[in-house]
């Protein structure tokens, strides 16, 4: 079970490639044109899928300049004018404001969960090395806990690929977001 999109992709690719393809009939050419075009959006997703954060969050800051020289120009119209702008210039803050929030890129963010990971696990593995029981016992219950957390969410994230024989025993991802 992978739970990256840019792995799931990758898998889904390879099958498609090794052993969908190959078992369409080569006379069915309307068959062969769609497994291949979904390859190709398979492929063109793989690619875009790293810069989705970044041209979601360019739109944005280009929305935010657009919505400037709209204030700037629009003058003063009449009283629809005069809400548009004024709900327009809420809006425009609102954005700005999350724009600001989101300066960290998505795959910083994916980085130090790797890192993280790394670092944890060392010290995991340092307490199992030299520590005392009583400490080893206090990471094993820690571990233990964060990844049955961790676990649950993993299981809500792919629920949609069918591997979960009671799929309602599940929270939807969004509830344990949070």
């Amino acid at each position: 079970m992978q739970t990256r999109p840019d792995l799931q992709i990758k898998s889904i690719l390879k099958a498609m490639t090794d052993v969908v393809l190959p078992a369409v009939d080569p006379d069915n050419k309307l068959a062969q044109e769609q497994a291949r075009l979904c390859m190709g959006l398979l492929g063109l997703m793989a690619r875009q899928l790293p810069l989705q954060f970044r041209f979601d969050c360019d739109e944005l800051a280009r929305l935010s300049a657009y919505s400037a020289e709209l204030q700037r120009i629009a003058g003063d119209g009449g009283a629809q004018t005069r809400a548009a702008i004024t709900s327009l210039e809420k809006t425009a803050a609102e954005a700005s404001a999350l724009l600001e929030r989101a300066k960290a890129a998505p795959v910083e963010i994916e980085m130090a969960v790797r890192s993280m990971r790394e670092a944890t696990g060392s010290v995991i593995s340092s307490v199992f090395r030299d520590g005392d029981a009583a400490a080893q016992d206090r990471v094993q219950k820690a571990t233990l806990a964060m990844s049955k957390e961790q676990l649950l969410r993993e299981r809500a994230w792919v629920i949609t690929q069918g591997w979960e024989p009671d799929p309602k025993s599940v929270p939807p991802i969004e509830e344990l977001l949070g």
